[in-house]
């Protein structure tokens, strides 16, 4: 047998191996909930947004006051993001409820679809229409993505419109809410503009790489343990979520494309605004960030976190977290 036909045999060889092994590594089942995220989704309830089924959880706390809070989470994650000041929370407010978007979580992931965060905002605003909630004052907490369906609540707020939220207050944390200074991850590029490539990525993604993506957006002593970016991967797993993070990426070019809108809302509002800021954040980078917001907001106020706290300030620094915005809460 000459080299080639030897070579071209190897080939096939290899060929044939790598099919079932690429066919069953793209099947992976989802990893087990660990005993913690278990316990969350079981605490959780479900409501259904036209014919899609939204996971959210709604904690009654203190006993006579009437303060609601609302939390809205970040991309790629989920609710779970708020876990380690929930409890916290509870000790000062009367409801706190917080929802998985769709696509995020354990809410339904459809696929093809359109995802936006317009519907987002409307998934929100008929959540508390399901908790009969609608015509209360309401306290909104949000963190990256979440920043910008608070930006479309709060511009739906402004055009006083009926059916939509009464906004109390907004603090926002750690979100690209001005794209001039938001520095996607690289896998996010790709992902958000790969075309063709995009489904192929989306199958490829593992742990492995999510977790080799996530880790550069928290701070140095405050990166997530192995356990707990499985809750995340996790979350992202569940029904087939890694399948639909490049149609959910498509917020950071709606971003772009409403910035007047959103941007604007923030800035002509005259309700409280806070920003809880992780000033080690690669996404959102300081000073730029801050310098813009403080030019475009000067009505709102800040607080600044340890100089080693990143992306995800809530659950790398709960305690200087939730005393920022215990402070924003108790000032007005």
């Amino acid at each position: 047998m000459d080299g080639g036909a030897w070579m071209r045999e190897w080939w096939v060889q290899v060929g044939l191996l790598a099919v079932p092994l690429l066919a069953a590594y793209l099947h992976i089942p989802p990893p087990q909930l660990s005993p913690a995220l278990h316990s969350w989704k079981s605490s959780g309830k479900f409501f259904t947004y036209k014919g899609l089924r939204i996971f959210y959880q709604d904690s009654v706390g203190v006993v006579g006051s009437p303060e609601i809070v609302v939390l809205l989470h970040g991309f790629p994650t989920s609710s779970y993001d708020w876990y380690k000041i929930w409890e916290g929370l509870t000790l000062r407010f009367h409801r706190v409820i917080a929802l998985d978007f769709l696509g995020f979580g354990f809410s339904d992931k459809p696929r093809p679809h359109h995802y936006s965060i317009f519907e987002q905002a409307s998934i929100v605003e008929a959540l508390l229409r399901h908790l009969g909630l609608q015509s209360r004052r309401i306290n909104l907490l949000s963190h990256d993505y979440g920043d910008t369906v608070a930006q479309e609540l709060l511009y739906r707020f402004k055009q006083n419109r009926s059916g939509r939220l009464t906004i109390k207050s907004l603090c926002l944390s750690n979100g690209g809410i001005f794209p001039e200074t938001h520095r996607p991850l690289l896998l996010q590029k790709l992902l958000k503009d790969g075309g063709m490539l995009s489904p192929i990525l989306t199958r490829l993604m593992n742990f492995f790489v999510f977790s080799r993506g996530l880790t550069p957006v928290f701070g140095p002593y405050t990166r997530p343990s192995e356990s707990e970016l499985w809750d995340m991967w996790a979350g992202i797993r569940n029904n087939d979520g890694n399948l639909v993070i490049d149609s959910l990426l498509q917020y950071i070019n709606q971003r772009k494309k409403f910035r007047r809108r959103w941007v604007g809302a923030l800035a002509s509002v005259s309700i409280p605004i806070h920003f809880i800021y992780g000033p080690l954040d690669p996404v959102n980078p300081y000073p730029e960030f801050l310098e813009l917001y403080r030019k475009t907001l000067p009505r709102s106020t800040v607080s600044i976190l340890d100089d080693h706290i990143s992306h995800y300030p809530q659950l790398e620094d709960p305690m200087g977290f939730l005393n920022a915005y215990m402070g924003f809460i108790n000032s007005f």
